[in-house]
């Protein structure tokens, strides 16, 4: 009893691992291949393969090599009530995130709602669905979205027809290594190898007018982690290394200790119960707007080209209200 209980453990051992490397091996692969990887001889490897396609996964055989269709996948998830607890966070954020409405994320969220046994977390998932799916739908820009998520999921080279913020129009051939969302607005960006400039670049997906996908193939230098890359991002743009110091009042003081804005922050607490906030990120662009929301609550201390952007902001607005 317990043999065959071991056995039918690792067949389904073995069946994950074999479903694992034929989605993530977009070429597919041969059966002597899998059948060394798993151990096992390579009639075992074709039973296991048909019994992959009976589950209902989509496998598919070419020239001899098996893969499975990535793009009519289904995963399948079980998650305990705090875990789904997080991914209702992240549903909460998609909606505030989404400015339109994008069929992907109405379709995991009707997913992911149908698949959870409890009604009040399943219920407000649906809602958060029912949000996006009110809002208007900008196909084009679906569209290049989907084509990028291809390119990257695939590891393809991407033409792109990119418009700069002055309007400028450039042709360009990238190999994505990252898709980041702005944390700050809703906005996408894809992060990859520009040959234009023979650089990494970041461009906000919103300004692809178009998006065609090559049949040359890349691979991410194992030496890019977007972690890293983006560690002194404010947002997803990192600029020059820039030291911002930031004094709050006694009324905001409390909100400012409450949460972590940068993770190379240092708070320093004043005598007046108000506290100099200390970061180091790339360049002013991105935090300029955080900084403007705080209003009269904020001075600027360093760095002066922050400051003469926010004393210009400011007299621009009192002319307004003048």
């Amino acid at each position: 009893m317990n043999d065959a209980h071991d056995r039918i453990r690792s067949k389904a051992a073995r069946l994950r691992r074999i479903e694992h490397r034929l989605y993530n091996t977009p070429a597919g692969m041969r059966v002597i291949d899998l059948a060394a990887e798993c151990g096992v001889d390579r009639r075992t490897i074709y039973r296991d393969l048909a019994a992959l396609d009976e589950m209902g996964l989509p496998v598919w055989e070419l020239h001899g090599r098996f893969g499975i269709d990535r793009a009519s996948y289904l995963s399948t998830v079980r998650l305990n009530l705090n875990e789904a607890i997080a991914l209702y966070f992240a549903a909460r954020l998609l909606t505030h995130h989404s400015d339109e409405h994008n069929p992907h994320i109405v379709a995991a969220l009707d997913k992911l709602a149908a698949g959870l046994p409890d009604q009040t977390i399943s219920s407000a998932i649906a809602q958060a669905a029912n949000v996006v799916r009110a809002r208007p739908m900008r196909s084009d820009y679906i569209r290049i979205l989907e084509t990028l998520t291809r390119a990257w999921a695939d590891r393809r080279i991407v033409q792109l027809r990119y418009r700069a913020l002055n309007r400028e129009t450039t042709e360009r051939e990238v190999a994505p290594y990252f898709i980041e969302v702005s944390r700050s607005t809703p906005a996408a960006y894809v992060i990859g190898y520009d040959r234009l400039r023979g650089a990494i670049r970041t461009f906000k997906i919103e300004r692809i007018e178009r998006a065609m996908l090559l049949d040359e193939s890349y691979s991410i230098p194992p030496d890019f982690d977007p972690s890293t890359f983006l560690s002194n991002a404010w947002g997803v743009m990192d600029e020059v290394e820039t030291h911002i110091h930031l004094r709050f009042n006694a009324q905001t003081a409390p909100r400012i200790h409450e949460s972590v804005w940068h993770h190379s922050q240092e708070i320093e607490d004043r005598a007046d119960g108000g506290c100099d906030l200390r970061m180091t990120i790339g360049g002013i662009r991105e935090v300029l707007p955080w900084v403007l929301g705080w209003g009269a609550d904020v001075e600027v201390l360093a760095p002066d080209e922050l400051r003469r952007e926010v004393a210009t902001q400011a007299q621009r607005m009192l002319a307004i209200y003048t």
